[in-house]
């Protein structure tokens, strides 16, 4: 008898940004590539968009001041100190990935906090250590696309941005929500990044580099198990073999789209 608690899966959709395929498509893929007991949480102001088996959560009560048009900061509600009556673990995983191989590392590797450290995700940047102070803060940056903790254990971080939104985003340079989380979870210790190849870029780690994407179609690197797609790219315009650059082609990715299924 499995003793284990289920993690916690957890997904945000608000808006029409993401249509309803994006949460059924990410549902199947746990489903396909997590052996572990789970609960698939959707936190959505779309309730009827979530699929049968999962289960549709409201968004957290998280205030936004207006005029701010980056509604992304409501990611830190995942923080809150109640997130209603979820405990424990949880992993929160974006909308827009594709789930290429097993989940279990992503629930069993110890520590309390673990996060995509953004760089990876992206092309080599050797111009930044121009600026070494700059490289230095630049560098351990996560990427809250795929994200694990432990639900109450840190609310402070949600209190601060409601204490001061407008201050925190002043000292977050780039204004985005994954510096500020990566700043006060290294404050705690807690702070860890993923093993490199488990989470890679699909535009940078798997469509080759031009000119080779002229005669090269896209391929995952070996050992990982997640694709994100960063940046204007979405993922049905790369099944369908469409670029957001005139340099980058695109060639045929089936397994991209057998990926990005809800077909077993």
């Amino acid at each position: 008898m499995n003793t284990t608690p289920p993690i916690n899966i957890l997904c945000m959709r608000w808006g029409s940004k993401f249509g309803p395929e994006y949460v059924h498509n990410l549902y199947a893929g746990v489903k396909k590539h997590l052996s572990l007991p789970f609960r698939f949480i959707c936190m959505t102001d779309d309730p009827a968009s979530v699929p049968a088996g999962a289960e549709a959560y409201p968004l957290p009560q998280f205030d936004i001041p207006q005029g701010e048009q980056d509604l992304v900061w409501r990611k830190l509600a995942l923080f809150n100190k109640e997130l209603f009556d979820l405990k424990g673990t949880a992993l929160f995983l974006d909308l827009d990935l594709v789930i290429v191989g097993s989940l279990d590392p992503f629930v069993t590797r110890p520590g309390p906090f673990h996060i995509i450290r953004d760089d990876h995700l992206g092309p080599p940047k050797p111009g930044r250590w121009i600026n070494p102070a700059r490289a230095r803060r630049l560098a351990p940056i996560g990427n809250s696309s795929v994200m694990r903790f432990e639900i109450g254990a840190n609310p402070d971080i949600s209190e601060k941005y409601q204490a001061d939104p407008w201050g925190v985003m002043a000292n977050t340079p780039n204004r985005r929500e994954q510096e500020f989380v990566t700043e006060q979870m290294i404050a705690r210790g807690q702070f860890q990044h993923w093993p490199k190849n488990w989470c890679v870029g699909f535009k940078h780690q798997c469509v080759p580099r031009f000119p080779f994407s002229y005669w090269q179609n896209p391929q995952p690197p070996k050992g990982a198990r997640i694709v994100i797609f960063a940046g204007n790219l979405k993922i049905p315009d790369a099944i369908a073999g469409t670029s957001d650059r005139w340099y980058r082609r695109i060639g045929p990715a089936p397994w991209l789209a057998k990926a990005w299924s809800e077909t077993p």
